[in-house]
């Protein structure tokens, strides 16, 4: 038994919805505890472009690109449960990152 942290980030909320699903139910299949989906605040970067290179300085544009992100912990981790979450399907949009806590 250890304790499982994934760190999921996607641009679209709604595919990362579906993926956070899709995750939680096959933790619960196998038994384990569960803590989340724990939303964390979205990151926005935003950028400014100048419409053209050599005049009009005060023409640009503005763009922004939102970073969506999910925590969930896996309190009671059993090798069924590694199993069935390197099994899954994920969508490509979607960066999982998993770091083991320890027991």
């Amino acid at each position: 038994m250890e304790k499982i942290r994934l760190k999921l980030k996607a641009y679209d909320h709604r595919v990362l919805d579906r993926s956070v699903v899709s995750i939680v139910e096959a933790v619960k299949r196998t038994g384990a505890e569960i803590r989340g989906p724990i939303p964390l605040p979205t990151k926005k970067r935003r950028y400014t472009v100048l419409k053209s290179p050599h005049i009009n300085k005060d023409s640009r544009e503005q763009f922004e690109i939102r970073v969506h992100t999910r925590v969930i912990d896996i309190v009671s981790a059993t090798p069924e449960t590694v199993d069935s979450l390197t099994k899954l399907d994920m969508a490509p949009e979607v960066d999982v990152e998993v770091r083991s806590m320890g027991k």
